[in-house]
């Protein structure tokens, strides 16, 4: 009996072990026969390449396969840039069932997207852009259920997309340059973070995008209408008309033709009406909140500020403001050769263009005596008092440091509070990152310098001010300025009180004592901690903080938290071929920095020694590059 049981167990292995090489070999025929139409019958054949029989995807290594490292099944195939020529097998690339990632763009693949797309049932992300691929967008498409990402831009795909909204999950739907038609179907927008379907021959209204993608997203469809373009949709067609005699038709078409005329003679004068109040609104509207058009517009400090409610500003900021027992030497010069003999009567008398304005203030762009240009901060709602507020200004002006941009003068009173800057003529790590380049490469080697610099200022800054318990307040990337050579300084530093904000922040955690001074204190370097964080983030990501909805903080948990790390890079950053790992451990950096926890966040010192060892290996990399 004994003897039976152990013929069974050997039969038993016999017959398993032979089933599991048979499914890893069927995997790998398939896999050489998608190479074998992708490359059009001209598959690479070197040992680097590594797609042939004697080898294993997993085991071996084959370009652009990667394996989960404990099933060893494949998870990612990445062909971007070969120059296929070919065609896109997808019943072979399918048979590898953990198939997640399959990325063939910028090749010259030609014929269609395969019906058999379907059976790749755990695919995430699926990359086409760039490529020949022609015909209808296949139906079984919209039963990739866990689809997260689909990019098929720049191809000569037709039809319709109507079926891809079933796809709950998707945030990417990239489809611009292609021959697609019919109606743009009701995407989950909120959801979205990326979508694209300009140069198409779409029509139809634009369903609701919530706000978050612009025109230039759905240019080049002269059959779309609504917003965010800006041609409305015409009315429904009316049923036809019954036949009448050319009598009466003429008699209508003068009765719509008088509705018409009477309807416009209307809208005429209630738009003069609504201009005449406007301006007469203007007149007693304080002039530096009224330049806030979104546009930069052109006044002065001490223009007059009339009127009504508002009579207690007028002394501040005219030259009148001597009656009222204001001395004209209350602006108060710091160490600046600069301004060494500034009035504020310059500042009141200065031609001024609004730079924008936030809910702490505005900023002005200032042209003295027609050479010297300054940036004076207006600010109110600060919380402290005006004598609390000399004091900060004075010990932050002691602070010296090269990359620390403190202010040259300042102004304050009950109501008002003026700062003055020298004007720093390369803009801000916020226009860099994320407005008009003009030409300047902002990449992986410059952004890692970026945070370097900044890591080290603030560290240095941080123990200037530590006993003072002076923290940054307000660190965002529009505060990071670049001198004129383009190396980034820290500006607007102690300008907010963060004490009590961060208190009703840190109150939700268990680390915090609340009758502990020197625990509120630490907190409240903290916060320069975080918001240092939110920045590598805008480095590394090349995303706006926060935009429509969007939370960039979140956005990259959630996208990290589902081990889709690279996914968060800037794809210029990729494209230039920066290093993957030397991302990831800045980003590893970046998440501690916003730990929601402020005890768990490192110190700026150890951010300092964090990426000082980013930036030794990169230069390590650089230098053993043959």
């Amino acid at each position: 009996m004994h003897r039976i049981s152990n013929c069974v167990l050997v039969i038993l292995i016999f017959l398993i072990f032979p089933l599991s090489n048979s499914e890893e070999e069927n995997v790998r025929r398939s896999l050489l026969q998608f190479m074998e139409k992708l490359s059009g019958g001209n598959m690479p054949n070197d040992q680097i390449w590594g797609w042939d029989n004697n080898s294993d995807p997993c085991r071996d290594t084959w370009v652009g396969v990667n394996c989960d490292s404990k099933s060893l099944a494949v998870k990612k195939i990445i062909l971007d840039e070969f120059n296929f020529t070919g065609t896109f097998d997808a019943s072979s690339v399918c048979t590898a069932k953990s198939l997640i990632v399959l990325s063939l763009n910028r090749n010259n693949i030609s014929g269609l997207i395969p019906e058999e797309i379907r059976n790749c049932k755990h695919l995430t992300h699926l990359y086409l852009s760039g490529n020949k691929l022609s015909g209808d967008i296949p139906d079984s498409l919209s039963q990739l259920s866990n689809l997260k990402r689909l990019e098929i831009s720049n191809n000569n795909l037709s039809g319709q997309v109507s079926g891809l909204s079933r796809i709950s999950g998707l945030i990417s739907f990239l489809a611009e340059n292609n021959q697609l038609s019919g109606g743009i179907p009701e995407f989950d927008f909120s959801n979205l973070q990326e979508f694209n379907v300009a140069n198409n021959n779409f029509i139809g209204p634009i369903p609701d995008v919530k706000g978050k993608f612009t025109i230039d997203k759905f240019s080049g469809n002269p059959g779309l209408c609504r917003k965010p373009l800006l041609n409305a949709c015409p009315p429904l067609a009316p049923p036809p008309p019954e036949t009448k005699s050319k009598h009466s038709s003429k008699n209508g078409f003068l009765i719509y033709s008088g509705y018409i005329i009477l309807a416009l003679v209307i809208l005429l004068l209630i738009a003069l009406k609504f201009i005449s109040n406007r301006k007469s609104k203007e007149a007693k509207i304080d002039p530096m909140v009224a330049t806030d058009t979104g546009n930069k517009t052109n006044a002065t400090l001490g223009e007059s500020r009339t009127a009504g409610n508002r009579a207690e500003y007028r002394s501040e900021y005219s030259i009148t403001s001597a009656e009222n027992g204001m001395p004209s030497s209350a602006l108060v010069v710091l160490t600046s050769s600069l301004v060494k003999e500034l009035k504020f009567e310059d500042l009141l008398r200065a031609p001024a263009e609004l730079l924008g304005k936030g809910k702490h203030g505005s900023l002005y762009k200032v042209l003295l005596n027609d050479e010297i240009i300054l940036i004076v901060k207006r600010i109110k709602y600060l919380g402290i008092s005006s004598e609390d507020f000399k004091k900060r200004i004075q010990r932050i002006q002691q602070v010296k440091h090269p990359r620390f941009l403190s202010p040259v003068a300042f102004y304050c009173s009950k109501e008002e509070k003026l700062l003055v800057y020298e004007f720093q003529q390369n803009g801000s790590l916020f226009k860099l990152l994320h407005g008009s380049q003009n030409g300047q490469v902002f990449d992986w080697g410059s952004r890692l310098n970026v945070a370097t610099i900044i890591a080290e200022t603030l560290a240095f800054i941080h123990q200037e001010f530590w006993e003072d318990g002076i923290a940054h307040g307000n660190l965002k990337s529009t505060n990071i300025l670049f001198n004129e050579n383009m190396e980034p300084c820290i500006s607007e530093y102690g300008l907010m009180v963060v004490e009590n904000q961060d208190q009703s922040l840190l109150s939700k955690t268990d680390s915090y004592k609340q009758n502990a001074p020197s625990s509120r204190l630490y907190s409240t370097f903290k916060v320069d901690v975080y918001a240092f964080g939110v920045i590598l983030l805008e480095l590394l990501t090349g995303k706006l903080v926060e935009n429509n909805g969007f939370d960039l903080a979140k956005w990259v948990h959630s996208v990290v938290s589902e081990e889709w790390t690279v996914e968060v890079f800037d794809r210029a950053l990729i494209s230039e071929g920066a290093s993957e790992e030397r991302m990831v451990n800045l980003l590893q950096v970046a998440l501690k920095c916003i730990n929601p926890s402020p005890n768990e966040r490192p110190t700026i010192t150890q951010i300092v020694m964090m990426i000082n060892s980013i930036k030794e290996d990169e230069e390590r990399s650089i230098i053993s590059e043959p």
